[in-house]
C-alpha cells in the first residue's frame, strides 16, 4: 500500500471540479455496490434456510450480528489507518475484500462458513466511507462538500433500490437456471449463484478506485493551527459538537432502521400487501423520492453555507429532521393504504435528506489529518445504535407495549413520534458549539 500524497496548505487551490465529481461518481458507485452486496442476503432467506437447515435466529444473525459488529467495530481502526495511508488503495483493497466475501458466501455450505463470509463483508465494507469522505473533503470547497457528500451518500438509495428491484429478478433467472456443477467446487445452487453474481463485479471497481489520483491533505501536521493536534485533544475541545453529533443521529439512524425494517411488514398487516407490490412500491420510491431527498439536504447545506452560515450542514440536518416528524408519526395511522403510500413519498425524501450530510458536517470540525477516525467514529454509534437497535425497539413495542402484532402501526407511530423530537433538540442545541468548532479549525 503506498504512502499518502504530500500535504498542501489550507488555501491551495481544489482539483479541477470536473475531476472532483468523477471521483465522486466512482465512489458513488462503490458505495451502490457495497449496499446491493450488503442486502442481497434479505432475498434469499426462504432458500438459504431450506438448503442448510437454518433457524430464524441464525439469519437474523447472518443479517445484522455478523455484519453490524464487525462493521462498526473494524471502522475504527481503518479509520485511523486511512489518516495515514493512502486512501484510494485502502478502499480498492476494502471492494475486494468485500466482493470477494460476498462470493465466498456462494460456496458456503454451513452457517459456520455463510458466518465467516458475512463477516468479511463488514470488515471490508468498513474501509469505504471514512476514507472516501476524507477524500470527498479535499476535494471540494466547504461551500460545495455538502452537495458532493449527499451524491457519494445516494449510493445507499441506489444499492438499496437496486437490490429490491434488480435482485428478485436476478434471483428468478437464476432459479431458472437451475443448480450447476464446476469443478473443484461442486454443485453450486442457485442462491449461491445469485451471491457469485452480485460479488464478482465489484473488483471491477476496485480496479477503477486504484486507478483515482489521491488528492493532497489540506492543513497538514506542522503547519500549525489545530491541523496538527492529537485526536484525543481535538476531540476534548470540541467534545459538546462531536457528543451532540454523534448522539442526534445516532437516535435518528435508530428511527430510520426501525421504519425500514417494519415498513414492509406494516403494509402486509395493516393493508394486506404481497412482497411483490411492497418491493416494487419501496424500490421505486428508494431510487427516485430518496435520492432526491439526499441531493436535497445537501443543496440546502451549502446554500446556508454561502450565506455565511458556518453550521450549515448541521443546521440543514436539524431542519430536515424537524420536517420528518409529522410524517412520519401520522403515516402508519393512515385509514387507508392509498393515504399511506401518499404519506411514504414525503417519508422516503426526508429520511434521506440529513444523513448526506452528516459525515460532511464531520470533516467541518475536523482537521484533514484526523478526519478518517473522526469519521469512523459518527459510523461505529450511527450503525451500532440504528441498524443494532431500531428494527428492535420497534419490536419491544409491539411485542411489550401494545402486545398485538397487528399493533404495529402504532409502535412505528410512537418510535417516531417521540424520539424524532429528541432529535431535533439535540441538533439544535449542539449548533453552538458546532460553530465554534468550525471557527477553529
Amino acid at each position: 500500500m503506498t504512502p499518502p500524497p504530500a500535504s498542501v496548505a489550507a488555501d491551495a487551490p481544489y482539483p479541477e471540479p470536473r475531476y472532483a465529481w468523477y471521483v465522486v461518481g466512482v465512489l458513488m458507485i462503490a458505495y451502490t455496490f457495497s449496499f446491493i452486496d450488503r442486502q442481497v442476503l434479505n432475498l434469499l432467506v426462504g432458500p438459504i434456510r431450506a438448503d442448510l437447515g437454518l433457524t430464524d435466529t441464525e439469519i437474523s444473525l447472518l443479517q445484522g450480528f455478523a455484519f453490524a459488529v464487525f462493521y462498526t467495530s473494524c471502522g475504527i481502526p481503518l479509520g485511523v489507518l486511512a489518516d495515514r495511508v493512502s486512501r484510494r488503495w485502502l478502499i480498492a483493497i476494502g471492494i475486494t475484500v468485500w466482493s470477494v466475501m460476498t462470493a465466498a458466501c456462494g460456496l458456503a455450505r454451513s452457517f459456520g462458513q455463510l458466518f465467516a463470509a458475512r463477516v468479511g463483508v463488514g470488515v471490508g465494507e468498513a474501509a469505504l466511507s471514512p476514507p472516501a469522505y476524507s477524500m470527498i473533503a479535499d476535494l471540494f470547497p466547504p461551500e460545495r462538500r455538502g452537495r458532493a457528500a449527499s451524491v457519494y451518500y445516494m449510493g445507499v438509495q441506489l444499492g438499496s433500490s437496486l437490490a429490491l428491484l434488480v435482485g428478485g429478478p436476478l434471483i428468478e433467472l437464476a432459479s431458472r437456471i437451475g443448480p450447476l456443477e464446476f469443478p473443484y467446487i461442486g454443485v453450486v445452487r442457485p442462491w449461491q449463484l445469485a451471491f457469485i453474481a452480485v460479488g464478482l463485479p465489484g473488483i471491477l471497481v476496485a480496479l477503477v478506485v486504484a486507478t483515482l489520483t489521491e488528492p493532497p491533505r489540506r492543513c497538514p501536521p506542522g503547519l500549525g493551527g489545530s491541523s496538527g493536534i492529537s485526536w484525543a485533544a481535538h476531540f476534548s475541545r470540541h467534545r459538546r459538537a462531536y457528543a451532540g453529533h454523534f448522539a442526534g443521529f445516532a437516535l435518528l439512524s435508530l428511527v430510520a432502521y426501525g421504519i425500514g425494517a417494519w415498513a414492509p411488514t406494516f403494509m402486509s398487516r395493516t393493508y394486506g400487501w404481497g412482497p411483490g407490490s411492497i418491493g416494487l412500491l419501496y424500490g421505486v420510491l428508494t431510487l427516485t423520492v430518496g435520492t432526491t431527498g439526499v441531493y436535497a439536504g445537501g443543496w440546502l447545506a451549502d446554500w446556508l453555507r454561502k450565506g455565511g452560515r458556518p453550521d450549515a450542514p448541521l443546521r440543514a440536518a436539524c431542519i430536515g429532521a424537524a420536517a420528518i416528524w409529522l410524517p412520519a408519526a401520522t403515516a402508519p395511522l393512515m385509514p387507508s393504504a392509498g393515504l399511506a403510500v401518499l404519506l411514504a413519498v414525503p417519508n422516503t425524501f426526508l429520511l434521506g435528506f440529513p444523513f448526506g450530510i452528516a459525515a460532511a458536517a464531520i470533516q467541518e470540525i475536523t482537521p484533514s489529518n484526523l478526519r478518517g477516525r473522526a469519521t469512523a467514529l459518527y459510523l461505529f454509534f450511527s450503525t451500532l445504535v440504528g441498524l443494532g437497535a431500531g428494527p428492535t425497539v420497534v419490536a419491544l413495542v409491539t411485542d411489550h407495549v401494545f402486545r398485538d402484532d397487528q399493533m404495529l402501526r402504532y409502535s412505528l407511530s410512537l418510535v417516531s413520534g417521540t424520539l424524532i423530537p429528541i432529535v431535533v433538540g439535540i441538533l439544535a442545541v449542539t449548533l453552538r458549539p458546532f460553530r465554534l468548532a468550525v471557527e477553529d479549525q
